[in-house]
Formats: C-alpha cells, sequence, structure tokens
C-alpha cells in the first residue's frame, strides 16, 4: 500500500447553505465509490491534522489567516465574499484540508508512502495571499507546497491545476517562487476571468476555449506541459484536482470525459516516475456533478495507487 489517503469528518460538516454546489455530498459520494469499488482497500488511510498558524503563514499573510480564524461563527453562517461562507464547523474542515497536504508532505518525504490523495473540502486554489474567493478559505497545495520547499528543504517542486477555473490564488501566492513550476489549464471566458496573461515567468497556463474536448487537453500536456516538466525536473508533483471539465458538470463547458481524466492521471504518474521517484500529492478542487465526480475521482485514485 503505497498511497495515502487523508480527510477529516469536518470537511463534511462544513456547508455553505442549501443549493451551495460545493457542498457535503461531494466528499460522501467519493467515499462511497472508493469503499464500493474496493479501492479503499488498497488505501493507508489517514484523518488530516490541523494546518498550523505557522504552516498557513507560509503560503498566507498573518493577519489574513487571523482574521479567517477569527471569523468563525460558533452559530449559523458568516458571508466573507459572494461565493464563500462558513459555518460553525468550516474553520476546523479548512484547518484540515490544507493540513492534510502538509501531512501528505511529510509521509511522502519521509518514505512512508509514494503517493497521496487528500479527499478535503473546501478546496483551496481560488484562495489567495490575503483573500477568500470561489468557496475556498487557505490555498490547501500552496501551503503543502511552502512546507515542502521551506521545512523540508527541496529545490525545484511542480504544481499542476487541470481545474476547469483557473487557480488564480496559486498564481498569486507562488508566481516568480523559482522553486515551483505551475502548469495549468483551464477554460477561457470563465470565472475567475484570470490566467491568460501568467503573473510570473514559472507559470505555463494553457487556456482552452469552451466546448473543445479533451484532444486540447492532451494536445497541452503533451506539447506544452511535458517540455517544460522535463526542464524544471522536479523533485515531487502536487496536483490541484479539479474534475469540473467533465461533460456532467455544468460548472464549466470544456466537455472531457471519464476517459480524458483516466489518461491525464497516467500522464502524471509518469511525470513522478519519471522525475521524482513517483512521488505525487493530489489534493481535490472542483467536481460539482457528484456521479461524475465520484467515478473519476476513483479512478484517479486507482491510477495513483498503480491498480489501474
Amino acid at each position: 500500500m503505497h498511497t495515502a489517503y487523508l480527510t477529516h469528518p469536518a470537511c463534511v460538516r462544513h456547508d455553505m447553505g442549501a443549493e451551495h454546489p460545493e457542498c457535503p455530498e461531494r466528499l460522501i459520494a467519493i467515499h462511497d465509490r472508493l469503499v464500493g469499488q474496493g479501492t479503499m482497500d488498497y488505501l493507508q488511510s489517514y484523518t488530516a491534522q490541523p494546518a498550523t498558524l505557522a504552516q498557513l503563514s507560509r503560503a498566507h499573510t498573518s493577519l489574513y489567516v487571523d482574521e479567517v480564524v477569527n471569523a468563525a461563527p460558533t452559530t449559523g453562517y458568516l458571508r466573507l465574499d459572494p461565493d464563500t461562507q462558513m459555518n460553525s464547523h468550516t474553520l476546523e474542515a479548512a484547518l484540515c484540508a490544507a493540513g492534510a497536504v502538509v501531512q501528505a508532505t511529510d509521509l511522502v518525504l519521509s518514505g512512508t508512502v509514494q503517493r497521496a490523495f487528500c479527499a478535503v473540502r473546501p478546496p483551496g486554489h481560488h484562495a489567495e495571499r490575503s483573500a477568500t474567493m470561489g468557496f475556498c478559505f487557505f490555498n490547501n497545495a500552496a501551503v503543502g507546497i511552502r512546507h515542502a520547499l521551506d521545512v523540508h528543504g527541496l529545490e525545484r517542486v511542480l504544481l499542476v491545476d487541470f481545474d476547469v477555473h483557473h487557480g488564480n490564488g496559486s498564481e498569486d501566492i507562488l508566481a516568480n517562487d523559482e522553486r515551483v513550476l505551475m502548469v495549468s489549464t483551464f477554460q477561457t471566458q470563465l470565472y475567475p476571468f484570470s490566467g491568460e496573461n501568467p503573473l510570473g515567468k514559472n507559470m505555463l497556463n494553457v487556456p482552452l476555449p469552451p466546448r473543445t474536448g479533451g484532444d486540447l487537453l492532451r494536445q497541452a500536456v503533451l506539447n506544452d506541459w511535458w517540455p517544460a516538466v522535463n526542464a524544471f525536473k522536479p523533485q515531487l508533483i502536487y496536483v490541484s484536482a479539479g474534475f469540473d471539465a467533465h461533460l456532467e458538470d455544468d460548472m464549466g463547458n470544456l466537455g472531457w470525459r471519464d476517459a480524458d481524466y483516466a489518461w491525464l492521471s497516467h500522464e502524471l504518474v509518469n511525470m513522478a516516475n519519471t522525475h521524482c521517484a513517483g512521488r505525487l500529492i493530489s489534493t481535490l478542487e472542483g467536481g460539482y456533478a457528484i456521479a461524475a465526480l465520484a467515478r473519476c475521482v476513483n479512478q484517479h485514485v486507482r491510477i495513483l495507487a498503480d491498480l489501474e
């Protein structure tokens, strides 16, 4: 069992209100699918530990971290931006979502496991250095990456983001950090309406027009991502795994299918095997068509675990 599965009960208790697409049912469906398909039998399961304020402050300003912590309500809901609100469980969930990626980093770099999937919510890739945004409070991937760089002393870390929405928060935090290469695909003319003009030379963004399907994804990976990754030679790969470019997901309009996500997952494992002894950490971002999300996460995790 060389692949870890990290989650926390608070990640299900976090709720942003009826009809909100970023809902607890997302994680419930993923768990049920992994159990029902027997995938969980091949994973090392861990309860995520909360990120510390020091760990969060490597990616966010200390003032911002304090603001989020102090805003947490004890009852009801508190809205922080038009898309993002807290209930009484949100703070614990957000701390454990970021902490899961830190914990996964320690597990992978200690050699305890080779790969990890963090089944967490709230997601993170829209959270900027000092702002909530797009359902996100703390930037889970960026917190983990800075832990790998600043605590473990890695010199080259790759972040891959294939969510249908541009990871503006990750770019805001990691742009011009020469220890990081970020490669991404996302749909053009879609929230958060950024990414076509990258903020740093270490950002390789491949915007994809609507209704183009999986063929352009494959071209981007083979023609753009692979050459950059080969030149960079990462020591560890992080993945912001969003599944909302799926044909069944109405949050975007790229029309990817299950087979596209499977192909992409195999390519990411190939990158990890080529450059960093197979070491890869994936953390859940978007994906709001519940059935498609559960299917695609299950096959993603099975591929990480070398079961497919």
